[in-house]
């Protein structure tokens, strides 16, 4: 093959080369003027949210059982102390006294107080 021939071939790939690129970037362009970055990101993640939800179904689909089970234990653990003082009234307390922590405390004893009880002399 000559020289010049295939500098020509080569020029020709190179210039068919460019005028792909500038048509992707002219492209590129006119669809970022239709839709902003903006758009872009909102789209990509409400796509993604989208694929996240049905992975999640489809893993309730596959897991019902413990899907169940999961929703009751957190209902009864933020529902457990009404269900237990609903308990404490229907079988009632057997004690009626209140206890030692429900009880008023004495009130504090000034610093006066304290000197007499110990029997200082002031």
């Amino acid at each position: 093959m000559n020289l010049g021939q295939q500098l020509a071939e080569d020029r020709a790939l190179r210039d068919a080369a460019l005028e792909l690129l500038k048509a992707d970037l002219r492209f590129l362009r006119g669809d970022l003027e239709e839709r902003g970055i903006g758009q872009r990101i909102t789209d990509r993640l409400g796509d993604s949210a989208k694929d996240l939800v049905d992975d999640a179904v489809d893993y309730v689909e596959d897991n019902k059982g413990v899907v169940v089970a999961v929703v009751a234990a957190i209902t009864l653990w933020f529902a457990r102390i009404p269900i237990l003082d609903t308990l404490g009234e229907l079988f009632g307390s057997q004690d009626d006294e209140p206890d030692q922590t429900e009880q008023e405390a004495p009130p504090p004893r000034s610093s006066r107080q304290r000197t007499k009880s110990r029997g200082d002399k002031a």
